[in-house]
């Protein structure tokens, strides 16, 4: 994938939820704070971040571990397996720290070759989703304080999508004009 779709693909994804928390403040602070604990999300989360790791993984040639990739890759599968089954409090939660670490692999590996001093942009937002990924992973409660504390009030919820929403239209118009 080239970085200029990429850019606009997540300025795009970034963005439209923005526009729904700017329009319905109080229906989006209310699916927000559902989130941390929402199953079907953290299944559906948990369950594509175990599929695009095992891809990962599949796709890696180190000579090194080639004898037991079938094992790591059966391991793996089962462990994000077990985890929808045996770690269901803050599912979705975890389930968006791995999608995070994985998407910040993907974006870093696009930008990597790509000139233009602009690519830092995607790159400091991948690695904010990295710190972000191992913190919500290692304590998921704080994402829940997070978006409690960002949808106590109408206001919160109208800037905070503003400052996203701007963030998110930034990202897409680097991949129309510069990438």
């Amino acid at each position: 994938m080239k970085l200029s779709t990429l850019a606009v693909l997540l300025g795009t994804c970034f963005s439209l939820p923005q526009v729904y928390g700017l329009a319905k403040p109080a229906a989006f602070a209310a699916a927000v704070r559902k989130f941390p604990r929402s199953e079907p999300w953290g299944f559906a989360l948990m369950g594509l971040g175990t599929v695009w790791f095992l891809w990962n993984l599949n796709q890696e040639s180190i000579s090194d571990f080639a004898a037991y990739k079938k094992w790591m890759l059966l391991g793996f599968g089962a462990i994000g397996v077990s985890a929808c089954i045996f770690v269901r409090d803050f599912l979705a939660v975890r389930g968006l720290a791995v999608m995070l670490l994985l998407l910040a692999k993907f974006t870093l590996d696009t930008a990597r070759w790509h000139d233009s001093p602009w690519r830092l942009v995607l790159v400091v937002w991948a690695y904010l989703w990295v710190v972000a990924g191992i913190w919500f992973t290692i304590s998921p409660w704080r994402m829940r304080d997070l978006l409690n504390w960002g949808t106590a009030n109408e206001q919160r919820v109208r800037l905070g999508s503003a400052i996203r929403l701007g963030l998110g239209l930034f990202v897409a118009i680097l991949g129309l004009t510069v990438f």
